[in-house]
């Protein structure tokens, strides 16, 4: 998997988002999604169509503050979402959490975290 090269600028204000959110693991987005969460990809559309979470929403980062209310209005709805590598989604989540969503978590290592833990659930 390619690694991306963030600027100093993006990751200062990523890192901001993370304190603000939950961050939560892989294990932990499992837990959530077996329990009635609903998780969220918000990479661009290429990425999605690429590879992504079985039963994964895609709303990408471009738009889901546009249209997170239409597809989930209940606020209190428990969000997980993921992205490349845990910085966008964190970005997202700051702005659903702006928005009122109160149970809104970013899944740390993101999409690249997914599919190494599903590597490693297959070796056992």
């Amino acid at each position: 998997m390619k690694t991306m090269e963030h600027s100093k600028e993006f990751l200062e204000i990523a890192e901001d988002a993370k304190n603000r959110v939950k961050e939560i693991t892989v294990a932990e987005t499992l837990k959530k999604i077996a329990d009635g969460a609903v998780l969220i990809d918000v990479r661009e559309d290429n990425e999605f169509a690429a590879g992504h979470a079985e039963n994964a929403v895609h709303l990408g980062r471009g738009v889901i503050e546009r249209d997170i209310v239409g597809k989930f209005p209940d606020k209190e709805t428990e969000l997980v979402l993921y992205c490349g590598g845990g910085y966008r989604s964190a970005l997202a989540a700051v702005n659903l959490q702006k928005m009122g969503y109160t149970n809104v978590y970013s899944m740390a290592g993101g999409w690249a975290a997914w599919t190494n833990a599903n590597a490693l659930r297959q070796l056992d």
